[in-house]
């Protein structure tokens, strides 16, 4: 088969020409690239004795006069013996030493490199009715990871310029395949021939801590039960210079005794006597801002409402305030005398027959 057809060149083709081609297809055929794969070895031969005679002037000139290439017999044992293939190559364009780096690198180096931001973290807290009602400051412990102080997220730490063990200071290692020698980048050192950073003991490499935080929380006014609340900056730290995350607080409020909030409304039942609602009456009744005084008509029906603006609960969106909604349950007194039985008798005997036109409609 024609050499130059096998490297894919013209005839003619300069000396940087073979080079390129034979490491275009070098990169491709490779046993070590190609594991295994026989048909690939056969070719990475052809590749590699059509390369050996056309970058020789004297073999080369020999073929193009038309003799061939060399026999066997009297070529040297084919392996990589004679042709720089380290890193440190005058001619780095056919260092097959910077081939198969490449080629690692691109199969096995594929470590992110992209910041990527810290996790949010969450926490429970449990809050009385007033404390969410009028809002309050709480302290919470929070474990979260934070930079590594040690290697401040770098995840190893400096060490002494000193020589690599595994290649003597010099970058490169070699190995024998068969009769084949190889020279490639130390992998301990990664080319530099100096001793690599060791993994930073406190973080294990990781670049981050665990630490026990005491966090200040505060909490608005108006917050519901299952409300969450944000804390910026409080989460886990970022990986590689990402954002840092942050801390969600999920409020739990223990129920009033007397309130109940249905959205930013307050709720609560008044009882008021007999005589209260037959007559009217100024009744006196808690608010969550102190007491107030609620003016009960003359005739007021048990389970009618009457509402007290912006005596509710204070919104968390738009800072309004709801309403106080109060609720009238009548209740009777005890009978504990005859003199108290008899007025309600009598005032059965003149106003029982009115509720029950009132029932009738």
């Amino acid at each position: 088969m024609d050499l130059y057809v096998l490297l894919g060149l013209p005839h003619g083709a300069s000396d940087a020409e073979i080079k390129r081609a034979y490491r275009r297809l070098a990169r491709r055929y490779h046993p070590d690239i190609n594991p295994g794969d026989r048909t690939a070895e056969q070719r990475f031969r052809q590749i590699l004795d059509a390369y050996e005679t056309l970058i020789d002037p004297e073999r080369r000139h020999r073929y193009d006069l038309g003799f061939g290439a060399e026999p066997e017999s009297d070529r040297r044992p084919t392996g990589f013996e004679g042709f720089d293939f380290s890193a440190r190559g005058i001619d780095h364009s056919a260092t097959f030493g910077d081939l198969v780096a490449e080629v690692l690198t691109e199969r096995g180096d594929r470590r992110p490199t992209t910041p990527e931001p810290g996790a949010d973290l969450h926490q429970d807290l449990q809050l009385s009715f007033e404390e969410a009602l009028h809002g309050t400051e709480r302290t919470v412990t929070v474990t979260r990871r934070e930079i590594c102080r040690t290697c401040a997220g770098v995840g190893r730490t400096r060490a002494q310029s000193a020589p690599c063990l595994a290649c003597q200071g010099s970058g490169m290692v070699r190995s024998v395949r068969g009769h084949m020698i190889f020279s490639k980048t130390c992998l301990a050192c990664g080319g530099s021939g100096r001793q690599r950073p060791r993994l930073c003991e406190p973080c294990a490499g990781i670049g981050q801590e665990t630490k026990a935080d005491v966090v200040q929380v505060r909490i608005p006014a108006g917050v519901s039960d299952g409300e969450r609340v944000r804390v910026p900056g409080k989460g886990n730290a970022g990986v590689r210079g990402g954002a840092v995350g942050d801390l969600y607080i999920t409020v739990h409020v223990t129920p009033h005794a007397l309130y109940r909030r249905e959205g930013d409304d307050l709720h609560m039942v008044l009882p008021i006597a007999i005589h209260e609602a037959a007559l009217g009456a100024r009744v006196d009744i808690p608010t969550p801002d102190g007491p107030a005084r609620l003016r009960v008509p003359p005739g007021t029906q048990s389970g009618q409402r009457f509402r007290l603006r912006e005596r509710g609960a204070t919104s968390t969106r738009d800072g309004r305030r709801g309403d106080l909604v109060v609720e009238v349950r009548l209740m009777l007194p005890r009978l504990l005398d005859e003199r108290s039985k008899e007025l309600l008798r009598e005032f059965g005997r003149i106003n029982g027959e009115t509720v029950r036109e009132q029932l009738q409609g």
